[in-house]
């Protein structure tokens, strides 16, 4: 997952957004979360860790920022189709909770990034939203793809060079599908779930 590790720090920038944001296009909110999550990471009073306050302050204002159940369909591929209900909800969950286990303490990497964007380009219900991450010399283009849904724009994937969050996840779990099907694939996600809340507990 060497692809989860280039873009921990621009993932975990979207982890904050407030119930206004349904009510603005999509550039305003990927903008202002951005902006207001960088406010939030420089206020810290140790700037090499994210603190269990820092944590929860984040968890509180995540709603409605990912349509986690549109990313985790697109993640799991055919297998959701066979699914029920409760266990669609379960593996929506799985994956919100991998994702904010894996990144958001990865926001302690955070030193002074600039990020410059794009205006949006909508097309019906979707839009794209393209920006710069700018650390120094280095420039690294990030797209955001939001759709709109009834909580308003909510990003359903986000693109890193070029190369698709979704897809790499969709990937590396069809690879765990192969080796020992869905409950296999469920076994192993709760594992690195737990892990990363037992870590999160230190």
């Amino acid at each position: 997952m060497k692809f989860f590790h280039r873009i921990a720090i621009i993932v975990a920038m979207l982890f904050s957004v407030s119930a206004w944001a349904a009510e603005e296009g999509p550039r305003a909110v990927i903008e202002t979360t951005v902006n207001q999550l960088i406010h939030v990471l420089e206020q810290r009073k140790d700037k090499s860790v994210i603190s269990a306050t820092d944590r929860k302050a984040i968890r509180q204002v995540v709603e409605g920022r990912f349509d986690y159940r549109a990313m985790a369909r697109r993640s799991l591929g055919r297998p959701w189709k066979k699914l029920d209900e409760a266990e669609r909800t379960h593996f929506t969950q799985l994956y919100r909770d991998l994702l904010e286990g894996s990144y958001g303490n990865r926001l302690s990497e955070y030193r002074g990034q600039k990020v410059v964007f794009a205006k949006a380009e909508i097309k019906r219900n979707k839009a794209r939203v393209k920006s710069t991450i700018i650390d120094g010399e280095r420039e690294t283009p990030v797209e955001y793809r939001l759709h709109q849904t009834s909580s308003g724009w909510q990003v359903y994937d986000i693109r890193i060079e070029g190369a698709s969050m979704v897809f790499t996840f969709y990937q590396d779990f069809k690879a765990t599908l192969e080796d020992g099907g869905y409950e296999h694939l469920v076994k192993s996600l709760e594992k690195q779930v737990a892990k990363l809340k037992a870590k999160d507990q230190d």
